[in-house]
């Protein structure tokens, strides 16, 4: 990849890691599902006029924006208020990896090889470690939002593999389209119409900010960019960069929200990040890197004079 090429992929993975502590600040001024409703219809309203229909078939709009934008974020945004702190859903949504691989199993039929499934078995691990770190100081149920959560995008991830949208913007425009309806009659339902109107009566910048943070930057900026980098190189380039997002996400909420990282939940955050990169890397590359052996250049042995054939004038 081109120097520039890899800074945004950095830029986009620091955009999505600090996404986690901006939903934190969101839920401090909106109840959860109020919350991810604006979220997504700050992306669309505006663009929707300016973008033309998508160019795949609107049930894979429709089944992609309820799987990702209701389920997914809705998951997310309940688990993160019921208690689930912004670092460590950084790193427990990344067991979407896991789910896709499943989900890809059983809807399009592809067997990862062993190389891939020890790399999943070590992230499932490494997950598994921080359910249990985060079981000894926090709610469990918030945590299996967040499970939940991971497991939507992976159903989400092979069900836009197979709309195969030619054009992302317009696709993540259309995409986004779809939760705010939904999301909004669930809040009335569930959060209730007085908690949503003393939430938009007494919005304040940093509730603003959140929402234009999280809509405009992290969905529409993140994953515009994510795609052009995919649109230009091979997956395996692109996709270890998202092992940075949990970093990003944990550092930046240790550093702004003063969320502690204990030794358990560093050690299920090397997990995860090792198990995902070793699905990341081409199939053989882990044995072709152990049995590499620097090239020696053969010596070249001094030739008697005497074995030359002397010349006679």
């Amino acid at each position: 990849m081109r120097p520039r090429h890899i800074a945004l992929a950095v830029l986009v993975a620091a955009v999505w890691g600090l996404n986690f502590v901006l939903i934190h600040v969101g839920l401090q001024n909106f109840p959860p599902l109020l919350f991810c409703a604006l979220r997504f219809a700050v992306v669309a309203v505006p663009a929707v006029f300016f973008v033309g229909p998508p160019r795949v078939a609107w049930r894979w709009v429709l089944a992609v924006g309820f799987v990702l934008g209701v389920v997914k974020f809705g998951l997310l945004f309940l688990g993160m208020h019921a208690g689930m702190p912004a670092g460590l859903s950084s790193l427990v949504l990344q067991s979407q990896a896991v789910f896709t691989a499943l989900f890809a199993g059983v809807l399009l039929r592809e067997r990862p090889g062993r190389q891939r499934l020890a790399g999943l078995t070590i992230a499932f691990a490494g997950i598994g470690l921080s359910a249990v770190d985060h079981g000894l100081g926090g709610p469990v149920g918030a945590f299996a939002l967040v499970v939940l959560a991971a497991l939507a995008w992976g159903l989400s991830n092979v069900l836009t593999r197979k709309a195969a949208p030619p054009d992302a913007l317009r696709w993540m425009v259309w995409v986004s389209a779809v939760p705010p309806l939904p999301l909004l009659g669930l809040s009335l339902l569930v959060e209730g119409p007085a908690a949503d109107l003393d939430a938009l009566r007494g919005i304040t910048p940093a509730g603003l900010g959140a929402i234009g943070y999280v809509g405009l930057v992290s969905t529409l900026f993140g994953f515009v960019a994510w795609s052009f980098l995919l649109r230009g190189y091979d997956a395996t380039a692109v996709a270890p960069y998202s092992l940075l997002v949990p970093v990003f996400g944990m550092s930046s909420a240790w550093l702004l929200l003063g969320e502690r990282v204990s030794p358990l939940a560093a050690c299920a955050a090397l997990l995860v990040i090792v198990g995902i990169g070793i699905t990341a890397l081409r199939p053989g590359a882990l044995a072709a890197a152990a049995a590499w052996r620097p090239r020696t250049r053969p010596r070249r042995s001094a030739v008697p004079a005497a074995a030359h054939p002397v010349r006679r004038g």
